[in-house]
């Protein structure tokens, strides 16, 4: 496993020189209140029927920084149809296939070219993964390659829903083999859907893995 050093520099600060792997931890609906109301809820009963306490939900997203290229990686709503212009390198539907046929119910998996995170200030904990520009470059070139199930659904029966965390652990155990149970998360912090993407990593799964033109390789669109 590569070297990790948590809490280190800000998140999407670089270092001169030095390939690395970014995971931030945001607060499930930091900027949204309707986000995290949702999610409160959703603790407070998967918790109850759990026999647990409620704990905080968490975001995950994605730095990486490749030489002199930094790259946003997370999955988020889609706003409009200019995926070009944020990187999008797959989408999806949220709730069931039937709605994913309109916008407000379709998510998007960004690997976006010196795009940004909206919500990365309000990042509670961050790990910093030092790599190789091999293993840098690799996990960009596996984004296309994410799978795109039903968001908020364990269609590909991973034990647990699909969502942002899942993209993420994916491409984190996919390009660098590192193990996703001993990734720390925040302190009376959960992340659903973490261990649906490591799980359907290390079985080899490909379904519903599809890829497509990935904008993000190259520079982003500027708009007029």
């Amino acid at each position: 496993m590569h070297s990790i050093v948590v809490d280190g520099p800000s998140p999407g600060v670089s270092v001169a020189g030095v390939s690395s792997i970014e995971l931030s931890w945001i607060p499930l609906g930091a900027g949204a209140s309707v986000v995290r109301v949702n999610g409160r809820m959703f603790e407070a009963v998967s918790a109850a029927l759990n026999h647990r306490r409620a704990v905080d939900l968490y975001h995950s997203a994605l730095q990486v920084i490749v030489g002199d290229d930094r790259y946003s990686v997370e999955m988020a709503p889609t706003p409009d149809r200019h995926g070009e212009r944020r990187g999008v390198v797959g989408t999806g539907a949220v709730g069931s296939h039937w709605l994913g046929r309109f916008r407000m119910f379709r998510y998007e998996n960004r690997c976006w070219r010196e795009g940004v995170i909206p919500d990365l200030v309000s990042t509670v904990s961050s790990t910093r993964f030092p790599v190789t520009a091999t293993v840098a470059q690799h996990l960009i070139e596996l984004a296309p390659l994410v799978p795109t199930p039903v968001w908020g659904r364990d269609e590909l029966r991973a034990g647990e829903m699909w969502n942002s965390n899942s993209v993420v652990a994916w491409l984190l155990v996919r390009s660098g083999g590192l193990d996703a149970d001993k990734i720390e998360m925040p302190p009376n912090g959960r992340a659903p859907g973490w261990m649906a993407g490591a799980r359907v990593t290390l079985r080899g799964d490909a379904r519903q893995a599809r890829p497509v033109h990935t904008p993000a390789l190259r520079r982003p669109a500027r708009d007029p």
